[in-house]
């Protein structure tokens, strides 16, 4: 599994962090672009995708790592 991807606020507008990394990925005009290239990411990685408001607060995550609770059909 890999590292989280934080969506998070920007100079530039916003950016794609992976956790624990002191430089971006990406930098994006829109989060919605922002968001895209997070979740191509975390896929690829099998990781968290965490996104942050203009507040730096999460608003929202996704998973596209393995789910630790599949469920029992």
């Amino acid at each position: 599994m890999g590292k989280n991807q934080h969506v998070v606020p920007h100079p530039d507008g916003w950016a794609v962090k992976g956790e624990g990394n002191t430089k971006v990925t990406v930098v994006t005009n829109a989060q919605e672009d922002a968001i895209d290239a997070a979740r191509e990411i975390s896929g690829n990685q099998q990781s968290e995708l965490l996104i942050h408001g203009k507040d730096g607060q999460i608003r929202a995550r996704d998973s596209y790592g393995n789910d630790p609770h599949p469920s029992k059909n």
